[in-house]
């Protein structure tokens, strides 16, 4: 039975049906040919009760449509990768081969990771999921075989910021084991790199996993491990957000003094004027307006009446490339209002939410939307 398949199809509220039509409408604008429609019926069917596999050719559709990998989709563990390193003239081969990864072709791992995090922010994650898993293996690989610091800590870099990239993916597609394994690479890669702002950042997004789990007490601790991990080193725009994901965690903990004051600590740290991007951490996106989306955000989870000025005034200065964080904006306002009993206004915003959580193919934020409307 390939449960993966139907845990990834109901995981978006898709029907068989549903599913079947973004086959076809990716067989159109793909121009491939897949099977008519009545066969494609009996097909999900049949994968989804174990009587007939998943050929590659619809597995690669599927992966694209459901963002998931190929174990995921097939419901099996992942079986561990087979050493390829057969004999010493092997070995050195691969060696040799990393050690030609210089300056340039480290500048082309980061080019690759800024290009799918582009396509990510502005298409969603789910169909993205072949190429972050390609580019990350051929980045483990040049680590893997790097054997002086020269060339190991730019590929380590490298490494941590396209795993904490890939592990936010896997989070946005509901893959959490996924996203966990991810973040203990990236944080491995750190420390290879013996960079903290890296392995700050990915201890503070990994924490998010145990707050989705329920478990926002332990991802709060881990936080705070990580602002002891970075110290008193590492960029201000970056303390400002490691302070506004402590206020966060503190809210879903029900610590509401403890989540004002490091809202009020992220405030008063980040960096004035328009730029968001740290020159010293490109994952991270942080300004005065984002910080006033988040901080709508965390008050809004306190149930805080203030908290609807705050996003309105994000909401006007919004990136609309963003699209995802515009559908968590627009979420946030649904939650906002409920908690001023608006239901017009609530109403309003949860529609533009499940909208745009469609449109990117994000299954948190499909979860977050369902919630939402089940207090309606």
């Amino acid at each position: 039975m390939s449960t993966g398949l139907r845990i990834a199809r109901t995981a978006r509220g898709w029907s068989q049906e549903r599913l079947i039509r973004e086959i076809e409408q990716y067989a159109r604008q793909h121009v491939t040919d897949v099977a008519t429609t009545a066969s494609l019926r009996v097909y999900v069917s049949e994968w989804e009760n174990g009587k007939r596999s998943i050929s590659d050719r619809y597995a690669v559709i599927l992966r694209q449509l459901l963002g998931v990998t190929d174990a995921e989709l097939r419901g099996r563990p992942r079986a561990p990768e087979p050493s390829r390193a057969d004999g010493y003239d092997d070995l050195l081969s691969r060696i040799d081969a990393a050690r030609s990864v210089d300056q340039s072709m480290v500048k082309a791992f980061d080019d690759q990771t800024e290009l799918l995090r582009t396509m990510d922010r502005r298409m969603g994650a789910s169909g993205l999921v072949d190429q972050m898993t390609g580019h990350l293996a051929s980045l483990e690989e040049a680590l893997n075989f790097a054997v002086l610091p020269d060339a190991r800590r730019p590929t380590a870099l490298a490494l941590a910021g396209a795993s904490t990239l890939a592990a936010w993916q896997a989070i946005d597609a509901g893959a959490v084991e996924r996203a966990w394994r991810h973040y203990e690479l990236a944080k491995r890669a750190a420390r290879d790199a013996e960079a903290p702002l890296y392995l700050a950042h990915a201890m503070a997004e990994q924490a998010y996993v145990l707050c989705e789990a329920g478990r926002p007490s332990l991802g709060l601790e881990l936080i705070r491990d990580a602002q002891r991990t970075l110290g008193s080193g590492g960029s201000p725009r970056l303390r400002s957000w490691l302070y506004a994901a402590e206020a966060e965690l503190c809210a879903h903990a029900g610590l509401p003094g403890d989540c004002q004051r490091a809202l009020s600590s992220a405030v008063a740290t980040i960096p004035p004027g328009h730029e968001d991007r740290d020159p010293d951490m490109l994952s991270i996106f942080l300004n005065e307006a984002h910080l006033a989306r988040w901080r709508g955000n965390i008050l809004a989870l306190l149930g805080d009446s203030e908290a609807v000025s705050s996003l309105y005034s994000a909401l006007d200065v919004a990136d609309p490339s963003f699209v995802r964080a515009q559908a968590g904006l627009h979420a946030d306002l649904v939650q906002a209002h409920l908690a001023r009993a608006e239901y017009d206004e609530a109403n309003a915003h949860l529609r533009k939410a499940r909208l745009l959580a469609s449109r990117t193919g994000s299954v948190r934020q499909r979860r977050r939307v369902d919630l939402l409307s089940a207090r309606m």
